[in-house]
């Protein structure tokens, strides 16, 4: 089809302007969709989950039995967000928040830092690796033996050391707001409030709905164009434990805990926040309650702890603490989600940091004595008192 011409001979087809992405300080746009993403503080993490936690969405990570690895990553998290300066928003019932606030990570400034780092753990790894000799092909001993951290490489987001605490100054002049349940009791009754009949979540659904309005951070309010845009980072930890007064392990069909996390997405895909919940599902015995509850996040990952279980002495994990498993990637803003290229990672827990790895399997499990006892042709090889017993071994045995 032509173009109009006007007068003069000048076309009525005007070129299109580039739409302007909104820069956020601490966020970057997704390589994979339309989507904005904040760091959870650990690379290698954000790394397996398509670069980082959408804008909008709700991380689920599924506690390990004990929860420590579950809550170094809601430590990760605050670290990051006080690092880029994003308003914090965190709530317990079973440790204060100003604990865990007090107990983050301190960052690691500068580049030297970093190697440094990166140096002390992979010489670690070496000296534990010392001892054992790789007994695989000869064509391999030259080869590297350890492995690039996932997202090692990435500008995105900051290296914190566990050695370290953050300063004071810097927890104490962040912007946060704590939630600390015990705090809020006693509680008053308020009947059903948009499904949920438990009170500490109903509590809780306003607090993060007050903080979201008085923050500024709702999208469908019209905000000044000169004002400075942020990321509301929330934090609810270990939420649908005993003492957020869930009973009998989910079994009790009470619906309050699904009803709060629909509705806490509902606020969350109108405003400028991103969440990380953690759940002990592993305290339901409902699993087809805790597959509700994975359905209602936007992401959910699970962490399975090797610390007294029958995997801590299996010498293929020897070199990790434990394995997380994939459940599901947010869909915002796409048709499709982001897809890992393995389904296989393991993490483990340094001095100095804490790192998800893919899982691969050392060479060899076991030295050539146990091989051969577990040899399947070998135990063919018993004697026997019959005419065709063999003694010593053959030219044919391998």
């Amino acid at each position: 089809m032509a173009a109009s011409m006007g007068k003069g001979g000048v076309t009525s087809f005007q070129k299109k302007s580039r739409t302007k992405t909104l820069q956020i300080p601490g966020t970057r746009p997704s390589s994979h969709g339309n989507q904005l993403l904040v760091s959870t503080g650990v690379p290698s993490l954000d790394h397996i989950i398509g670069g980082g936690i959408v804008v909008g969405t709700v991380l689920l990570v599924e506690e390990d039995s004990f929860g420590n690895y579950a809550r170094l990553l809601m430590k990760y998290f605050m670290a990051e967000g006080i690092m880029t300066r994003h308003p914090l928003l965190l709530s317990s019932a079973e440790l204060h928040p100003k604990q865990l606030l007090r107990d983050l990570p301190a960052p690691v400034s500068d580049d030297i830092g970093k190697a440094a780092l990166h140096q002390e753990n992979v010489s670690s790894e070496k000296n534990v690796e010392k001892e054992a000799t790789m007994k695989i092909a000869w064509r391999y001993q030259n080869l590297r033996t350890e492995q690039p951290e996932l997202g090692a490489f990435s500008q995105f987001g900051h290296y914190y050391d566990l050695s370290k605490t953050m300063s004071s100054e810097m927890t104490d002049t962040a912007p946060s707001r704590l939630f600390y349940l015990p705090d809020e009791l006693p509680l008053e009754e308020q009947g059903m409030w948009n499904g949920i009949r438990n009170p500490a979540y109903v509590k809780l659904l306003q607090s993060i709905q007050d903080v979201v309005r008085e923050g500024q951070f709702d999208l469908t309010v019209p905000q000044p164009k000169d004002m400075s845009r942020t990321v509301l980072r929330i934090g609810l930890h270990s939420l649908g434990s005993p003492l957020w007064g869930e009973q009998d392990g989910g079994t009790s069909h009470d619906t309050s805990l699904p009803h709060f996390l629909h509705a806490l997405r509902g606020v969350l895909r109108t405003s400028l926040a991103a969440c990380l919940i953690t759940i002990p599902t592993h305290l339901f015995q409902d699993m087809a309650f805790t597959r509700r509850l994975e359905k209602l996040c936007d992401s959910v990952i699970r962490l399975e702890s090797f610390a007294g279980s029958e995997k801590e002495q299996n010498p293929a994990y020897k070199d990790y603490h434990g394995l997380l498993y994939i459940k599901q990637l947010s869909q915002a803003n796409s048709l499709l989600s982001y897809m890992p290229d393995c389904n296989d990672f393991a993490f483990k827990l340094r001095r100095k940091k804490f790192a998800v790895e893919k899982l691969h399997l050392p060479p060899e499990l076991q030295d050539s004595q146990q091989r051969e006892q577990d040899d399947p042709v070998a135990a063919l090889k018993t004697p026997s008192t019959g005419c065709f017993s063999i003694s010593g071994k053959s030219k044919l045995d391998f």
